[in-house]
């Protein structure tokens, strides 16, 4: 996942050169997708006003399945709040709560506060703590020295009082196991697996432990990723931020296309190659979800409409550099073309890539047709009021 900031979320991927794996036997295929996935953001609340009461008002919580909330902390090889003032200490006023009831003095506070009221709204919706993210996972490779100890900590913390019953599970956000990130661990190809299978003994059969994965081949190869599987409810596969404004000036590049298109940089980065390197590797297709992003990434300096162009720089973002929001992106540069089964932009001298519904609908038949366990987006601060994004995914998944 993208953590603010997030331009060096761009390096991730370095140019693999193993081939495409074949396709999976369709003997191989699970049963239908099902599971509609999002990250809820902390630092959302702030700046971008994003708040748990929009996942509600915007009928997002009423299509979801899951809600993941990112990130808490690994440190010391334990588990710890992320923000604690946004999780757990940020009075909400009546206008910005769930239930439209100010926060009190002795209740609790914060996203947690307000995910407890979501969570009463929607009784369906299952609530996940991820921790790490591209700027957090440091901490994994000392976890993983102490597997036990680890997941000790981290039941420990799902179980403090303040908030205990709200969160099902646990979201392994490490990046990446065996191999580079913002840092590179060494950890060994086993160290993910022992992680999770160390929560599953800690948790029980019945709490949903999932684990983001890299879109890449190579990292991909770093690590027994069946072996993660067996212990985890499901492995979320980061299939986007393929490219982008960090290899400027350019080719431009769609970030998260599904499939190869004529010219693409590299035949590898894309979700289809990287879904089919799991399940080659022996992921069942059932615990595979496919990852959406809900922004897009962009150039400026352009002058040519289809990708390949040259660039002068990153076009410029609300937030970063590069990067905007979906729900800006539709209204300041609207979709001119499609490639790989996504959505690019050119509008004056800037050209984006991001998914629209219609691009969204289409990588959900996909999951559909591959009998992946769902999908998953990244994060639910870009999508519209009326959340269009989510509807896609569950409309899409639905069939």
């Amino acid at each position: 996942m993208r953590v603010v900031p997030v331009l060096a979320a761009i390096a991730l991927l370095s140019g693999c050169a193993i081939p495409p794996a074949p396709p999976p036997a369709p003997s191989a295929r699970a049963a239908p997708a099902s599971r509609v996935v999002a990250y809820f953001a902390d630092w959302g609340v702030y700046g971008r006003d994003f708040q748990v009461r929009d996942v509600d008002a915007s009928g997002a919580a009423d299509r979801l399945t899951h809600l993941v909330y990112a990130f808490g902390k690994v440190t010391g090889g334990t588990c710890a709040p992320g923000d604690a003032w946004a999780a757990f200490g940020k009075p909400y006023s009546a206008a910005d709560s769930v239930d439209g009831v100010a926060d009190g003095t002795q209740e609790l506070r914060g996203t947690f506060g307000q995910l407890r009221k979501l969570k009463a709204r929607h009784p369906h919706l299952r609530l996940l703590w991820s921790f790490g993210g591209w700027t957090g996972s440091d901490g994994y490779s000392e976890a993983a020295r102490d597997p036990a100890r680890f997941a000790r900590s981290c039941a420990a913390l799902l179980r403090d009082p303040r908030w205990a019953g709200l969160f099902d599970g646990i979201d392994v956000d490490w990046e990446y196991p065996n191999a580079c990130g913002l840092k590179c661990d060494r950890s060994g190809p086993l160290a993910l697996g022992g992680l999770l299978g160390a929560l599953r003994a800690e948790l029980g059969p019945d709490a949903v432990i999932t684990a983001a994965v890299p879109g890449d081949l190579g990292k991909l190869a770093a690590t027994d990723y069946a072996g993660a599987g067996r212990a985890a409810t499901w492995l979320s596969a980061m299939t986007y931020d393929f490219f982008g404004t960090g290899d400027t000036p350019g080719p431009t590049a769609p970030h998260a296309a599904l499939t190869a298109y004529p010219g693409i940089p590299r035949e590898t980065a894309t979700a289809d190659a990287a879904v089919r390197r799991l399940l080659a590797l022996g992921v069942p297709p059932g615990k595979v979800l496919l990852g959406v992003g809900f922004y897009g990434r962009g150039w400026s300096g352009v002058t040519s409409a289809a990708p390949g162009g040259r660039a002068r720089g990153a076009a410029a973002g609300s937030h970063e550099k590069g990067v905007e929001d979906y729900d800006v992106l539709r209204e300041k540069c609207p979709p001119t073309g499609t490639a790989g089964g996504t959505a690019y932009a050119f509008c004056g001298d800037q050209w984006w890539s991001y998914d629209t519904p219609e691009t969204i609908k289409s990588k959900m038949a996909y999951a559909r047709s591959n009998g992946l366990g769902g999908a998953f987006a990244w994060e639910l601060s870009g999508d519209t009021p009326d959340a269009q994004l989510v509807r896609a995914m569950a409309d899409g998944l639905s069939g």
